[in-house]
């Protein structure tokens, strides 16, 4: 699907002379991009992140700014600290307001829940319940919290001091845990599912006889993944082990223990509830540039076929499918077929643009 490198650089040249050309008030499209393996390889940018971010910000012949969010199944920080990041890394100014991790979703959740107990899951230390807190959360915990209470619930890890510093002392015997956030990956496995598991048995209430889950039909649990990905583009030359991976294994254990099934939501590409909030995050930008309008046609750049692609053809924008990260073209086609793929980002960014511009009168 891919031309050569004669073809690419008619196409960029096609892209300025269309430019050029045509007039744009309300741009006719917008950008989703997955972060690691389109943008970032690890903890540093690939080859031409810089180039089409800067194609998109305005570094053409017309000068026009064209919308674009970061759309990602990862996670672990507060937006603002991850386009602080970003921004340093890509050498871009890149807004809090464009970036939709795995877990930003669980804003929409602040309403139900701000005064409840929650327990966060996933992340190093306490650093979940920080961007708990950060939505709007008051009573957010972690298995860290639960563990400075009662370290018996899984005797076998040590608790470091640090640790034990940062947990908030609460009685959860007497601290009614209300939904279980996975925020994102967990670190700890093992205390993770036994603690997910506990609470679920035992209707909120930790150290609590176990109860019929039946009975709670009015007033359940409620059980949330923010990120389904099984595997995941690290710096590692092979894929690893993603929170997909860990929804498996509590699954596999609670019904193990159980006998049944515990319904639980998924957020995270490719469900439809992410990319409807992409929607809405992005029209919400264009309204605050442009008024009100229809939102511009959508083009999702990603490295993975079953949660970019997938999702994208789902929601009805097109996808393209780039060789940086965990989809290898050696290995076959993909589960998902994308309306194009690339070699990279850049060229990705200039299809787009060449094809939306062409089709304009």
């Amino acid at each position: 699907m891919l031309q050569g490198s004669t073809n690419f650089l008619k196409s960029a040249r096609t892209l300025r002379r269309s430019l050029q050309t045509k007039h744009v008030k309300r741009p006719p499209l917008g950008f989703a991009f997955d972060i690691d393996g389109v943008l970032m390889g690890g903890p540093e940018p690939l080859p031409k992140a810089r180039n089409a971010l800067r194609i998109l910000n305005g570094d053409n012949p017309l000068n026009a700014k064209i919308p674009y969010i970061l759309l990602t199944n990862g996670g672990g920080h507060t937006e603002y600290e991850r386009a602080q990041k970003l921004s340093s890394c890509l050498d871009i100014q890149i807004s809090p307001s464009q970036i939709i991790q795995a877990h930003t979703i669980l804003k929409d959740y602040v309403d139900q829940y701000a005064d409840k107990a929650v327990l966060c899951l996933g992340g190093i230390g306490d650093t979940m319940r920080k961007v708990a807190e950060s939505y709007g959360y008051r009573k957010a915990y972690t298995t860290t919290d639960v563990l400075a209470w009662n370290t018996s619930i899984w005797p076998f890890i040590h608790v470091s001091e640090s640790d034990l510093a940062s947990a908030k002392p609460v009685d959860f015997s007497r601290t009614p845990i209300s939904a279980i956030f996975v925020f994102h990956d967990p670190r700890n496995w093992g205390v993770d599912v036994q603690i997910m598991c506990d609470v679920l048995q035992s209707g909120g209430l930790l150290e609590g006889p176990y109860v019929d889950i039946s009975t709670q039909q009015s007033n359940p649990i409620q059980v949330v993944f923010c990120n389904p990905d099984l595997l995941w583009k690290s710096d590692f030359p092979r894929p690893r082990l993603g929170q997909g991976a860990f929804k498996a294994s509590f699954e596999a254990v609670y019904k193990m223990i159980t006998g049944s099934e515990y319904p639980y939501v998924q957020f995270g590409k490719p469900t439809r509830p992410t990319y409807d909030y992409a929607r809405r995050v992005l029209q919400n930008l264009l309204e605050e540039s442009y008024g009100p309008g229809e939102l511009p046609h959508m083009y999702m750049i990603g490295d993975n076929p079953e949660s970019d692609i997938a999702g994208a053809n789902a929601a009805g924008w097109s996808s393209i499918l780039v060789h940086t990260g965990v989809y290898d073209p050696t290995t076959g086609p993909p589960t998902h077929i994308p309306s194009r793929e690339a070699r990279d980002v850049e060229e990705a960014v200039i299809w787009a643009l060449d094809r939306t511009l062409r089709s304009r009168p």
